[in-house]
């Protein structure tokens, strides 16, 4: 037989197998006008392990790990509800983190956290933590979930699921009996949850500039504060850009939280939807330090002086955290005659190192990162206490 021939019945044999092969089998892939090539989670991720990689070291391999596994929630127990929310939680095995400190790390008793607090340029930290905040966890290692709130008689549900290390910027807060309050970016609702179960609140201003986020945030009082109480005047909700509060009211509130916009680490791994890697939101990313920059100024200016203040996020971001609030002190100063004090929050989060696992030595402030065995945050705060 020629080779000719052979070379013949040989794609003729291609052509009948071809013949028998699914058309969706034959066609190179292609991708489709709504599947994105690199998603807004992969860019993440890229980010994140060339920065954290650094910024971290040897530790990044487990919060990365963390960061892309389910992540732990918290229930905070809504003191406005009638249903017996604490006790149906504990007979599932949860506990309240925030009344079962460790004993021996509470402030005055911790000999590590006072050297560290006499050697540092930061004012210690002495927190009364009102005895009506509580948030039940599972414990270390059990990843059971959540059952949803239900409603009571009146409608109010009785516990908001949140990620629990988000408390702790609220407890560092340490709103006393009558503080007016100030809650620059409130949305979507879970810290201002938090500050009014302290029921010590004389006057709380809660403010998020976008509308959208500040409409969620209605509908999240709505859902677990009476209609009375949020139609008192001690209650007001604004929608202004939160940089020019230092102009709107100055000098005014005892407390502010500066809970401000990030680059949201986990969601940013996790969701593609609203994820700020979107390559068409990358000009909005690059600003965010100038704009938390500026929000932290304006919640400075907001505080009168011997105020409080209490920034924080929910990354990882160097940039974000530590930068920030060091721009914001040396700009209080120069640019606006404010003296600012650092104050010193490791005697608290020495009180929560058996929930929370906390970054070693971070030169200013204190974080929680993800930890497989405590897998909540990231969740960075940092207190200043103005002076002037």
């Amino acid at each position: 037989m020629s080779l000719l021939m052979e070379t013949r019945l040989l794609l003729r044999k291609v052509t009948d197998l071809r013949c028998l092969t699914p058309k969706r089998h034959r066609v190179k892939e292609k991708w489709a006008a709504t599947r994105t090539k690199h998603p807004p989670t992969s860019l993440a991720l890229q980010r994140f392990d060339a920065t954290y990689s650094l910024q971290l070291g040897e530790t990044w391999p487990s919060v990365r790990s963390a960061l892309l596994s389910e992540r732990k929630y918290g229930a905070l127990i809504n003191n406005f509800c009638h249903n017996a929310v604490q006790a149906e939680l504990q007979s599932q095995g949860c506990r309240d983190f925030i009344s079962h400190t460790d004993e021996d790390a509470q402030p005055g008793s911790d000999q590590e956290s006072e050297v560290q607090a006499e050697s540092s340029d930061q004012q210690p930290s002495s927190i009364q933590i009102s005895p009506n905040i509580k948030c039940l966890v599972f414990p270390r290692g059990d990843i059971s979930r959540f059952k949803p709130a239900r409603p009571d008689t009146h409608g109010l549900l009785g516990h908001y699921l949140m990620d629990a290390a988000s408390v702790l910027p609220c407890l560092a807060l340490d709103i006393q009996e009558g503080h007016t309050v100030l809650d620059l970016c409130a949305a979507p609702g879970g810290k201002t949850l938090t500050l009014l179960q302290t029921q010590r609140i004389g006057f709380l201003c809660v403010n998020d500039s976008s509308v959208s986020r500040a409409a969620r945030l209605q509908k999240v009082l709505h859902s677990y504060i009476p209609r009375e109480f949020l139609n008192d005047d001690k209650l007001r909700s604004s929608c202004f850009d939160g940089t020019t509060w230092g102009e709107i009211e100055r000098n005014t509130f005892n407390r502010v939280l500066v809970d401000v916009p990030c680059t949201t680490d986990r969601h940013s791994l996790m969701e593609d939807d609203n994820n700020i890697f979107n390559k068409g939101r990358m000009g909005e990313r690059l600003r965010l330090p100038q704009l938390q920059l500026e929000l932290l100024l304006a919640g400075i200016q907001a505080a009168c002086p011997g105020g409080e203040i209490v920034y924080s996020t929910c990354t990882l971001a160097q940039a974000q955290n530590q930068s920030v609030v060091d721009q914001a002190v040396h700009s209080a100063r120069e640019d606006h005659g404010i003296s600012l004090q650092v104050v010193n929050l490791r005697p608290l989060t020495h009180m929560f190192r058996k929930t929370f696992h906390f970054a070693p030595d971070l030169p200013l402030g204190e974080m929680v990162i993800p930890h497989l065995a405590a897998n909540f945050g990231p969740i960075y705060m940092c207190k200043l206490k103005r002076l002037t």
